[in-house]
């Protein structure tokens, strides 16, 4: 499932090429909108000693810390597309702020947008994200798809499977998978391992449907993980068994 890297300092990655999603709610202060440069600060050092392992590290971001497109498309006076189109924008804003931080602590970067904006941003192309991976480059895929009605998780499983990803991180406010929402219900069942068939029969608010699709259909595997937690995007590229693995049914463990 996964392939070790030789680590060039004192992190160990478990995989070679991976795909961070990182969610709006990662840019900004538990239940406050904007961005919060402590949150930043802190996902910039930890991705710059995470890069010490050599590892290929593309990171997906949301925009919901800045604007939620399907709020504004329940309103009559916008339209749905239109929503959609300005909630791509706002994850272009959390890249520039991704980009700049993570330069600032010298991890070199690319952001690349589903949407042509040259001004500030390199268009997606699959060959030239993948030739950046090589050259040990984080990155920054922002604007989701291009499209409205396509979800950021939705972008992330598709440009894993572009860039070939060994695994795709899901950074959550919590710490895996549960059986009903930990947030309502404190005594919710976490799954260790559970299976891409049993997330989408249990309606399971992992992904949406169509991004848990695509991993399936990949036997793409999927770590969910609490990103609040210091040191946690160290450790789940390291393979320490934290958060919740969605796997192919025949790779369960039970462990």
């Amino acid at each position: 499932m996964s392939e070790t890297v030789a680590a060039a300092g004192s992190l160990t990655s478990a995989y070679r090429r991976v795909l961070l999603k990182l969610s709006g709610d990662s840019f900004g202060r538990s239940g406050e909108s904007g961005i919060s440069m402590t949150a930043l600060g802190s996902i910039a050092e930890q991705i710059q000693r995470v890069m010490t392992s050599g590892v290929q590290l593309a990171i997906v971001v949301g925009g919901w810390n800045i604007l939620r497109g399907r709020d504004f498309s329940a309103t009559k006076s916008i339209n749905p597309a239109t929503a959609h189109y300005m909630g791509m924008l706002a994850t272009v804003i959390n890249g520039l702020a991704l980009q700049e931080a993570l330069e600032g602590v010298g991890v070199s970067t690319r952001l690349q947008t589903a949407i042509r904006m040259e001004g500030v941003a390199e268009p997606f192309i699959r060959r030239r994200c993948i030739r950046h991976l090589e050259k040990g480059r984080v990155v920054i895929l922002a604007g989701g798809t291009g499209s409205p009605f396509v979800t950021t998780d939705t972008a992330a499983a598709l440009r894993a499977r572009e860039i070939e990803a060994n695994v795709v991180l899901k950074a959550t406010r919590v710490d895996g998978v549960y059986a009903e929402d930990p947030e309502k219900n404190p005594h919710a069942v976490r799954y260790s391992e559970i299976s891409f068939q049993d997330v989408l029969a249990q309606n399971l608010q992992v992904m949406d449907a169509q991004a848990i699709h695509h991993c399936k259909e990949q036997n793409l595997p999927i770590v969910v993980f609490n990103f609040r937690k210091a040191g946690n995007i160290e450790r789940v590229i390291a393979g320490e068994r934290i958060g919740t693995r969605v796997l192919p049914a025949s790779q369960i463990t039970g462990g």
